[in-house]
């Protein structure tokens, strides 16, 4: 049985309501796909620690508040996320792609069609319905 790796998940929204995603790497597990953004919870880590520092090392953000929105897990075969997904409330920065990957602001109906890993479809569902 594939380990449970857990995932700090950001949504941040700018003030008309667009959610901030990002590029995942074409080597990466679920390559190519869109993501919200975030990264793995080292061992000891607080998930608002985790998430702070993915924000900082890959967008340049410094999150300064977040609140729980939702916990999700998801088996994908070969590897099994619980994805903690928090709303940022507070944040300091300008959104960049340090580690080069694409970013795009856009509203949560208009991702629908975009291509998200299976397990962050109950993300977009409950931003979409509000």
């Amino acid at each position: 049985m594939p380990e449970v790796v857990t995932v700090a998940v950001g949504i941040i929204q700018d003030p008309q309501g667009r959610v901030l995603v990002s590029r995942r790497a074409a080597d990466a597990h679920q390559g190519g796909l869109w993501e919200f953004p975030g990264g793995k919870v080292e061992p000891g880590e607080a998930i608002e620690v985790a998430l702070a520092r993915e924000f900082r090392e890959e967008l340049g953000v410094e999150v300064l508040a977040s609140e729980a929105l939702m916990c999700i897990e998801h088996d994908y075969g070969d590897k099994q996320v619980c994805l903690d997904v928090r709303r940022v409330t507070q944040w300091q920065g300008e959104a960049q792609g340090l580690e080069g990957q694409p970013l795009a602001w856009q509203l949560p109906e208009d991702l629908r069609d975009w291509a998200f890993p299976a397990a962050n479809a109950p993300i977009l569902n409950r931003l979409i319905s509000g």
